[in-house]
């Protein structure tokens, strides 16, 4: 799996998105949007020309102070705006990070840009480019992408390869797809489409027929064909609320991920373990790892199980029992940072208790793509850390 920036990187769960951030509205989309016809059957070359002058392709460069070869790295990306101000919605991989950002526009102008607030963990950025002195910018519509069905017919415009302003339709092919490797609590439920999208596209809408922004393209499938994959719009709202505030998402870190423990996976492991939220790794620093919380050591594969046994498992959450995937939700949005949580553990066949003070979580190397490793957030962005 790699990001679509031109530097390359289910039901579980649409209730991941709202896991962490609520249904927290987008306050900036006022502006002269250009309205969507109501019966939504305007052809594409029409949607086009009324949507393209939304969506500008993006240039960044950032120098990595770690490395002796290869220290320069540049990224071709895309993006569009939704506020009049100026403000416009990217990828992070995009824009993180860069040292140096340029935004070109549908009518050939070139603007410089500077990052408002990025969060690397669902690859969502804003960055903005300076007001214009006349008149107002075209602003694109973020849709409800709850309502979003497979089948529907969707286009990507974007600037694949850094092709100026190239449009591409497909269907949506999924919903609620989990990238791999990633730790549950963590992840996003994406829209895979097949409407052809390359390295380039990367921030670039993904739009339905009546010209709403429903996703923004965001990872592909190398070696497949047409296998690509939206951030959804629902997301984008929540996630873009907090980063025009905070510059940053604030999440309280619990440090451990793992995998639920059931009946059925019990049966076929054959150990007397029992049901909960397996904790397979901890993460080094954390306050898991402070309170003496015990990772995998052991790893089991058998056809599409992969699990790192040995570890503790939870079996309940500030009280509240961790048996129930859907019910782990509501627990995991009442953590917050600076409050208590208190972990009921199973362990070598008995239970013990641990309680730990959650601080912010703060950016790991996992998060980054490998050319963004060891990347901080500016200290220019309100709330960034220096």
């Amino acid at each position: 799996m790699s990001r679509c920036g031109m530097t390359g990187r289910s039901r579980l769960l649409d209730l991941v998105a709202k896991l962490l951030f609520g249904s927290l509205l987008l306050a900036h989309m006022g502006g002269c949007a250009l309205a969507a016809p109501k019966d939504c059957k305007e052809d594409i070359p029409t949607l086009y020309e009324r949507v393209s002058p939304t969506v500008v392709m993006i240039s960044g460069q950032s120098i990595n102070p770690y490395k002796l070869q290869d220290r320069v790295s540049r990224v071709i990306g895309s993006g569009f705006i939704f506020d009049r101000e100026g403000l416009i919605l990217t990828n992070s991989h995009v824009a993180f990070g860069r040292q140096t950002l340029y935004v070109s526009m549908d009518d050939g102008r070139v603007l410089p840009a500077k990052l408002i607030g990025a969060d690397p963990i669902f690859d969502i950025a804003v960055i903005e480019i300076p007001k214009p002195d006349h008149g107002t910018l075209p602003t694109a519509i973020l849709g409800d992408s709850d309502k979003v069905r497979i089948g529907e017919e969707v286009i990507a415009i974007g600037n694949p390869l850094g092709l100026d302003q190239t449009v591409t339709r497909g269907i949506v092919s999924g919903l609620n797809r989990i990238l791999p490797e990633t730790p549950l609590s963590l992840s996003e439920p994406l829209i895979q489409t097949d409407a052809p999208i390359n390295p380039g596209n990367s921030g670039g809408p993904l739009l339905n027929r009546c010209g709403e922004v429903i996703g923004i393209n965001s990872a592909i499938i190398p070696n497949a064909q047409n296998i690509g994959f939206a951030i959804p719009s629902n997301l984008l709202k929540s996630v873009t609320s907090a980063l025009l505030k905070d510059g940053r998402v604030i999440r309280p870190w619990i440090g451990f991920h793992g995998s639920m423990i059931g009946p059925d996976v019990r049966k076929v492991l054959n150990l007397p373990l029992t049901d909960g939220l397996l904790v397979e790794v901890v993460e080094p620093g954390s306050p898991a790892e402070a309170a003496g919380i015990r990772g995998g050591r052991i790893e089991f594969t058998l056809g599409t199980i992969s699990l790192l046994l040995g570890g503790d498992i939870v079996t309940r959450i500030n009280n509240a029992p961790t048996t129930d995937p859907e019910k782990l939700a509501p627990i995991m949005r009442s953590l917050k940072v600076g409050s208590t949580v208190k972990l009921t553990l199973f362990r070598e066949g008995e239970m013990r208790e641990v309680e730990y003070v959650l601080p912010e979580r703060p950016l790991l190397p996992g998060d980054l793509p490998e050319e963004q490793a060891g990347t901080q957030l500016p200290s220019n962005i309100p709330g960034g850390r220096p």
